[in-house]
């Protein structure tokens, strides 16, 4: 492990080292103010150089800023510019934008919210109150992945909370901790994903400049491949009542100490949390989504007059998230205080833990916005138009596939679905903006779904790992026994989309999709013995 990281330091140091080098080689601005080397292939260096970091040294921060500081340098050629460049026109610009601040207060208002409901104890509550209802195997799988698809907001907040409220319902029924680990961790980015009202619909529409983001975003859900097909495979799974690959043999495992489980939680942790009521899960979890939706319509115009639908595809997220997230979080605090279920020093104790938990996403965020400035200042779009004009229009429409891989790669790799779409939507934006808009839309769509993908399967994903920790699953049992499963709606995801890419239309391709994946799995049971049947012959 230490020689991986020495390796990774090494690298950085390396690329550190050639973009100081790299004014030698570089030219100063002209006259006119553009840089010598704008609008040319140059352009295309600093998210390349990002995107191959990401993938050898598995670090998305690093990576990110090197891309960032390339950039400055190809524009400016010299020390002093370069660092004002990336410093002023990068870092400080992407942060002064209004519509991004917008992102950042809703973000850090969503985790003080998140760490609020996990104080109150009403997860807790959740899960004793379903397990007196839910007595069956499929029941308990079921219920596990209505309660995931339910809990939206975001997929940290999703992979704790489920995890804790499900895992006592889950062992109670026989459910193996890696089969829970798998539904938490696919109700988690696969549902944020296509969610308008959650953290990840707001990190990317910040990614989109110059069309509405809010938009393309609601318009890309049906085209979101991975994401649905993800949740239909849970239910399909679930449903038809079998397993393969590695799940089949945990399955065989109804001793839940035979290694695919960690410990249990000890004594003084269970008895040390709250005892808090459903009401203060599921209340606050209502407000914040009715807030949110009153913010949105009313920045669309809704309470002027103006239809709901057209209110709603033309707000402004990031205020309207903003809002409606203040809203929420004020009203929520006034009712646990009221009821008692918090004291107001302990609501405020979650304001710092809730922005804590947010440091993450903000610094990827603000990397990815300042590669976007750093490529928008050397004529990217200018040169991908150019490029992309000659390009057969067959080609084109293998587009949104090939980019469904690279979101794969880059997001396994990396471990990180947010470096992978600051990354990758910027730059399908300006290929096909004012060209194609309906290919945009499919090609977006497939960098979501290729950076959930690879997220979805990386080990060293922070869903990943959540998903284990929620569900007290072996982490490395939870990666293998879940991949099998995760290839197999990538595989048939990729189908889809190159027929997507030729059909532009959901209404077609998604069924071709959904009947490709029933196929594959009723295939699958008949290859292979009935898990009933190795039951049985295992007692006998």
């Amino acid at each position: 492990m230490e020689k991986v990281k020495s390796r990774a330091f090494r690298i950085i140091m390396i690329a550190a080292l050639l973009v100081m080098a790299f004014p030698l080689l570089a030219f100063a601005e002209d006259g006119a103010g553009e840089p010598a080397l704008y609008a040319t292939a140059w352009a295309a260096l600093p998210p390349i150089a990002a995107i191959l970091l990401a993938i050898i040294t598995k670090e998305v921060y690093s990576s990110l800023f090197i891309g960032v500081v390339i950039g400055g340098v190809i524009y400016a050629g010299n020390f002093e510019g370069t660092m004002t460049h990336v410093i002023s026109d990068g870092i400080i610009a992407s942060l002064s934008d209004s519509y991004n601040v917008g992102i950042l207060v809703f973000l850090v208002i969503l985790g003080v919210i998140v760490a609020l409901l996990n104080k109150s104890g009403g997860s807790k509550a959740f899960g004793a109150w379903a397990s007196h209802r839910i007595k069956t195997k499929m029941g308990a799988q079921f219920a596990t992945i209505v309660l995931g698809i339910l809990i939206f907001v975001d997929d940290y907040f999703n992979c704790l909370t489920v995890g804790s409220v499900m895992s006592p319902l889950a062992e109670a029924n026989g459910v193996p901790r890696t089969k829970l680990a798998y539904l938490i961790d696919s109700t988690a980015a696969p549902v944020c994903i296509i969610a308008p009202i959650s953290s990840w619909a707001a990190a990317v529409t910040g990614f989109v400049e110059g069309e509405n983001g809010f938009t393309l975003f609601i318009q890309a859900i049906p085209f979101n491949f991975y994401a649905l097909l993800t949740i239909a495979m849970m239910f399909l799974i679930v449903g038809m009542k079998f397993d393969y690959g590695k799940m089949r043999e945990y399955a065989n495992k109804i001793q839940e100490s035979k290694g695919d489980q960690a410990a249990d939680f000890s004594a003084e942790e269970k008895k040390g949390k709250r005892e808090g009521k459903v009401i203060d899960l599921v209340f606050p979890i209502i407000i914040l989504i009715i807030a949110c939706i009153v913010g949105m319509i009313y920045t669309g115009g809704f309470f002027s007059g103006t239809s709901f639908v057209q209110s709603f595809s033309q707000c402004d997220a990031s205020v309207g998230l903003s809002l409606g997230s203040v809203f929420a979080l004020i009203v929520i605090v006034i009712i646990y205080v009221a009821r008692g279920v918090l004291t107001f020093k302990e609501s405020m104790d979650c304001v710092p833990e809730g922005f804590k938990a947010m440091v993450a996403p903000i610094l990827i965020l603000t990397l990815a916005w300042t590669l976007k400035a750093m490529t928008d200042s050397l004529g990217l779009a200018v040169f991908v138009s150019t490029a992309t004009e000659s390009v057969a229009g067959s080609f084109m429409s293998l587009l949104p596939a090939i980019i469904f891989a690279i979101g794969c790669g880059l997001s396994f790799a990396s471990g990180t679905s947010w470096g992978t779409f600051g990354i990758l939507i910027p730059i399908v934006v300006e290929v096909f903006q004012g060209s194609d808009p309906q290919l945009m839309i499919i090609s977006i769509s497939a960098c979501m779904a290729g950076a959930v993908c690879g997220d979805h399967c990386s080990p060293i994903s922070d869903t990943t790992i959540m998903s284990s920790a929620g569900s007290r699953c072996n982490h490395m049992a939870h990666v293998v026994t879940q991949l099998p499963y995760a290839l197999t709606v990538a595989s048939i995801s990729f189908v889809t989309y190159i027929v997507a890419g030729f059909t532009r239309s959901a209404w077609i391709s998604l069924p071709v999709g959904l009947i490709i994946l029933i196929a594959v799995l009723v295939v699958i049971k008949k290859v292979q013995k009935p898990l009933e049947d190795d039951n049985a012959a295992a007692e006998a």
